[in-house]
């Protein structure tokens, strides 16, 4: 099994995957029957040993609680990367809705969420059908994610980060709003697997983890809970207490993304200050 392969398989699924549209029985409303939720993904291929995971256990970036690929998976040699970007509509409608979220987005998060667990599932399948071994750390027993640590209620954290690892393996970088900003832009949805596959890694086109971003500034304008500063940087604690306010509006759904669209990293990789 190869790069083109892997593509080729996400491809597909993205098609056929009766995950990747809105069915009738959760459709928010009726007019979203059958609402497609991710475009084609973009792939990147990291060393298992790459000394970019180490660095994670820094407990100024993750802490020691991070587990490296080679603790998922001992014989691992690939961490392979991935990023859906939601469709136009699911952007479109978010953007629309200029403080809480559309019910197309909500439908991104949480169905969307559900597509990526069944994609990973269904790479999984294929990659040990080949005689490779393969590990999913967000679905493994294994996996935490956490509000707090150490008593400090800013502190967010999990021992699997897809966000750092999709810097590490090359997808991307961080920008102002801490998501990860790829050659496609950040509105869409995270993912990885450990393999024993061994792949080339793929090229770092970065070298500075906010380098893609230009800190414009327009996410600190379209956050409804004002958690994203130029001066501080990212409020967790503000953002996660929006997100529990959409919890208790939109049950057994939430969500928000508003610093994911209308922001010139919604769909590329911003390259100028805009005018």
């Amino acid at each position: 099994m190869d790069k083109q392969i892997i593509a080729k398989i996400a491809q597909d699924f993205v098609k056929i995957s009766e995950y990747n549209y809105v069915s009738k029985y959760k459709a928010i409303t009726e007019e979203l029957v059958g609402m497609k939720i991710f475009d084609e993904p973009i792939f990147a291929f990291g060393d298992a040993r790459d000394s970019g995971f180490n660095l994670l256990k820094n407990p100024s970036v993750i802490g020691e609680h991070f587990l490296l690929p080679t603790e998922w998976l001992l014989n691992a040699n690939t961490v392979i990367s991935y990023f859906f970007p939601f469709t136009d509509e699911i952007i479109k409608s978010n953007i629309k809705e200029k403080y809480w979220p559309s019910n197309e987005w909500l439908h991104g998060r949480i169905e969307g969420q559900n597509f990526l667990n069944e994609f990973n599932k269904f790479l999984n399948t294929k990659l040990i059908e080949e005689g490779y071994e393969c590990i999913i750390p967000s679905l493994d027993t294994r996996f935490f994610c956490i509000s707090h640590m150490d008593n400090e209620p800013n502190h967010f954290t999990s021992n699997w980060s897809e966000r750092h690892v999709a810097y590490v393996c090359g997808l991307g970088t961080f920008g102002l709003s801490k998501g990860i900003i790829t050659k496609i832009g950040m509105a869409g949805r995270l993912g990885s697997v450990v393999t024993n596959l061994k792949l080339k890694p793929s090229e770092k086109k970065y070298n500075n983890i906010y380098e893609y971003c230009i800190m414009c500034a327009e996410c600190v304008k379209q956050c409804p809970a004002e958690a994203i500063s130029l001066i501080d940087g990212k409020n967790h604690k503000k953002c996660s207490d929006f997100l529990v306010l959409t919890t208790e509006k939109y049950k057994p759904r939430y969500g928000c993304g508003k610093c994911q669209v209308n922001v010139p990293c919604e769909r590329s990789t911003p390259k100028t200050f805009p005018k």
